[in-house]
């Protein structure tokens, strides 16, 4: 077995040229095999095996670096650089990370997770690398996909300046590039990039370049033709154009010819593009038909493909998906906006169904909020449906283009909290906190699938910008009896007890239930209120249960720090209230990938750490020692 030859970076250039379709073979199978019992990105990895090792034969490790953008695609170089072991712990809590990860290795020269970001970083690292009077190499992996985000061409924008080699791949795998340009566009590469071309173009250049305002004119005369030329045949005239040198397209499972342009490549003085075309999925059939399923997929049946644990409940999404629907037939100023996620925010039903009123903008956050603000001040009610720690990438968008002029944008926050196996890039912990920072903002959180849709028919009747935030997952089905009609900034009281309180957020009202359970059974007495509203928070119920209680406790998903403990322990102190305020929520740090209940338990927001919390404080609050924050 090839691939068992592969125990530390740089071992493929062992291997005998002749055998690299061999090896391709065999990382295939290992990672369908792999990812079948694990889960994670699959379609991705299949699509980028011969672009990553023709990288491997091209680069040497770790002196070279690579910046893969977003990161999906990196299992293979976790593969070559000597990580075959770790990919029975992949995205398990302790174990190996989806994503590249510099603590995990020193071949990973970058952590990455979002979109758009690669040649930003890859730039970086191309000065740090020239201020250091180094020569080692820098390769800036991004997808077609990627390039939709407009960090991108911020980034082409300045690299377009370099006078150092810089190498951007462009992994294609849905653009299409005319055949009849093939064969002229090698022939132009191999020319462009020849030594003597170089070389004589230099000369050329300084030898006429200064002497004199005719000489001047001769050579943009000559750059003028030359680019007039290239419109006709080379088709990366785009970047060309931005000052970005083009080679390509490639065959990007034709490993020798990668590595030859790749080499090509490096002789250039000066950012250069090379568009490598791929075909996601590559090698497995289930996941070339169905790119979206084997996007992240989870464990499933290597034969069939199909998902080894059907699912028989709704999640959140789909509760999302089907409200949509509904209100896109009683409503039509009603639209939706998603970020290049129509499948994962549950709205390619609404735009199967509404395809005039659905918009996805790519994988442009940014872009995808203004945009719903120009739709909101024309008289529509925009829905923005983008996961939780994306729609951070807009928070300025939301701030001065949405809640400045106070228009009526519902945002829709999918995976908000712990969303367990993508890790810190993904997890959805801090929109409570920078929501809430903005003023005109209001948040929602439903505790379940009936008061998701109850919440989505208030937020689109509202008269301003309004964020409603669900989880990941099944819907909770539980509490279906209590069904109060929203109210703006009124929370929901499920038991009303004495002594002790628990106010829990959206998705911990199940866990609240539990705590409460256990300290019934110890004895205590214990209400339970959905709090419904982050902002505005209930005061007068803050108030009401000041006087009746002794301990309030205050559950979120979400970090302290800015986040709905803060508000409600803010208000009963400036207030003066007679209650004990303890806040339960996330500490201050990032939360690493694993089984979403281990890593709340890791954390100290499951129901037995926080029971024996809650019982802590509330003694002490009777016997006036300290220990009011859940988290010392």
């Amino acid at each position: 077995m090839l691939l068992e030859q592969i125990t530390k970076a740089n071992d493929i250039k062992k291997i005998n040229p002749e055998q690299y379709g061999e090896l391709a073979q065999e990382i295939r199978e290992f990672l369908i095999q792999s990812i079948s019992v694990t889960g994670g990105h699959l379609g991705s990895n299949l699509g980028a095996v011969e672009l990553t090792m023709a990288l491997h034969l091209f680069l040497n490790f770790p002196d070279d670096k690579i910046v893969w953008d977003v990161g999906h695609q990196s299992y293979t170089h976790k593969l070559l650089t000597g990580r075959r072991e770790g990919f029975t712990s992949l995205r398990k809590f302790g174990g190996m990370s989806g994503f590249p990860k510099r603590k995990e290795s020193d071949c990973d020269a970058f952590d990455t997770g979002h979109s758009s970001t690669s040649i930003s970083a890859g730039l970086g690292l191309v000065k740090a690398r020239d201020i250091a009077g180094a020569n080692h190499t820098v390769v800036s992996v991004i997808g077609d996909g990627s390039m939709t985000g407009g960090m991108a061409y911020e980034a082409l924008n300045n690299a377009s300046n370099l006078e150092t080699n810089f190498i951007i791949v462009l992994n294609d795998n849905n653009m299409s590039i005319s055949e009849n340009v093939g064969g002229i566009s090698q022939y132009l590469n191999s020319i462009r990039t020849a030594d003597k071309y170089l070389e004589i173009k230099d000369d050329i250049y300084y030898s006429l370049h200064g002497k004199s305002k005719r000489s001047d004119k001769f050579v943009e005369g000559i750059r003028k033709a030359k680019s007039s030329l290239k419109q006709l045949v080379v088709p990366g005239m785009y970047y060309e154009d931005m000052g970005i040198k083009y080679l390509g397209p490639v065959d990007g499972h034709d490993v020798k010819k990668m590595v030859h342009m790749f080499r090509e490549a490096r002789k250039i003085k000066g950012a250069v593009l090379v568009h490598v075309q791929t075909q996601k999925g590559r090698g497995f059939e289930p996941a070339v038909k169905h790119p979206a399923r084997f996007h992240g997929a989870e464990p499933f049946d290597t034969e069939t493909g199909l998902p080894k644990n059907k699912r028989t409940k709704a999640n959140y999404t789909d509760v999302f998906s089907t409200i949509m629907c509904k209100m896109g037939a009683r409503n039509e100023k009603v639209v939706a906006i998603t970020a290049a996620m129509p499948d994962g925010t549950g709205l390619k039903r609404f735009g199967n169904m509404y395809p005039d009123r659905f918009f996805d903008v790519g994988i442009a956050e940014e872009h995808a909020v203004t945009f719903a603000a120009g739709l909101a001040a024309g008289g529509l009610r925009p829905v923005v449906a983008i996961y939780s720690s994306f729609l951070q990438r807009a928070y300025d968008q939301m701030i001065h283009d949405v809640c400045l002029q106070n228009l009526p944008v519902v945002f829709a926050i999918d995976r908000a909290g712990i969303v367990g196996s993508d890790g810190e890039t993904h997890q959805g912990i801090f929109d409570l906190s920078y929501l809430s920072s903005i003023p005109n903002m209001h948040i929602m959180a439903p505790k379940n699938k009936w008061e998701l849709s109850d919440m989505m028919k208030f937020a689109v009747a509202f008269d301003g910008p309004i964020a409603i935030r669900y989880p990941r997952g099944l819907a909770y089905d539980g509490l279906k009896d209590f069904r109060e009609p929203v109210a703006l900034g009124k929370a929901e009281w499920i038991y009303e007890e004495e002594d002790i309180l628990l106010l829990a957020v959206g998705s911990m009202i199940p866990t609240a239930e539990k705590v409460r359970d256990k300290l019934k059974e110890m004895g205590y007495s214990c209400s339970l209120v959905n709090a419904r509203f982050v902002k505005p928070i209930d005061e007068e119920l803050i108030r009401e249960a000041a006087n009746s209680h002794k301990l309030i406790v205050t559950l979120e998903e979400n970090v302290l720090c800015g986040g709905f403990g803060e508000k409600v322990l803010g208000f009963a102190t400036e207030n003066n209230l007679p209650v004990k305020v303890l806040p339960i929520g996330i500490p201050d740090a990032y939360v690493e990938h694993g089984n979403v209940d281990l890593l709340k338990e890791e954390i100290g927001i499951d129901s037995d750490s926080i029971w024996k919390k809650v019982v802590t404080c509330y003694v002490s609050s009777l016997t006036g020692t300290a220990g009011d924050n859940a988290n010392e």
